[in-house]
């Protein structure tokens, strides 16, 4: 078996990693989460609190209970509501090439924007944004778009209580602040998926969590 079938698209991969990592190091709005296991990057202010708040609003018109492949909501691995933002919508479509632009990403490799939202006791466990190859679903994916590569998650309101997002690997827990973009590659500089990108959305205890997550591949998305 080849290296290529062992890390499907690991040259894509690789080579979409040193094409952000180039564009990030070059944004002095940039900030570098200094750590040893993955390529970690917060950007404050990226959205405006009038933003979040239209933003909080249309999840609230998508939030359905959120699945995982295999995982359906009732295994209570990943309990928010989630749901896809329109890609034609006029504002969303802004928010997605704003993080196109960030990245220096095209946006035909990027996933539909997705809203996220957790209540009280609502959690997403740990868990890597790449695909297990070795899993039935990556067939699929590969015919969607193939692995992915970087993953952009914006926060876009005050959580009372709870509601981090944890880095397990990493060691640390990041409180969410709205505006704040936090940016991550899913992948080692060599194209393979790294693991240190392991992550949970800690239980809200209190108030609700608001997210957008956007997700890039490495070939068009289908």
């Amino acid at each position: 078996m080849s290296a290529a079938q062992l890390v499907p698209d690991q040259e894509a991969l690789a080579r979409v990693g040193a094409l952000v990592r180039a564009r990030l190091a070059a944004d002095p709005g940039v900030y570098q989460i200094e750590n040893d296991h993955c390529e970690l990057f917060a950007i404050g202010d990226f959205l405006s609190l009038a933003e979040c708040e239209r933003l909080c609003a249309m999840i609230d018109d998508v939030a359905r209970p959120s699945s995982l492949h295999e995982l359906d909501y009732a295994s209570g691995f990943r309990t928010s509501y989630s749901g896809d933002l329109d890609p034609e919508e006029s504002f969303v479509r802004g928010i997605s090439r704003r993080i196109d632009d960030l990245l220096g990403l095209d946006s035909a490799i990027g996933e539909a924007v997705q809203g996220q939202r957790y209540l009280p006791g609502q959690q997403f466990q740990p868990h890597n944004d790449w695909f297990y190859v070795s899993e039935k679903y990556w067939k699929l994916e590969e015919a969607r778009g193939g692995q992915r590569s970087w993953t952009a998650m914006a926060y876009l309101n005050d959580v009372e209580e709870g509601g981090e997002t944890l880095f397990t690997e990493i060691g640390i827990q990041i409180e969410p602040k709205p505006g704040v973009l936090l940016v991550w590659n899913n992948a080692l500089p060599d194209g393979s998926p790294n693991e240190g990108t392991m992550h949970a959305g800690m239980p809200v205890v209190k108030g609700a969590k608001y997210v957008i997550t956007k997700w890039y591949r490495t070939r068009q998305w289908r």
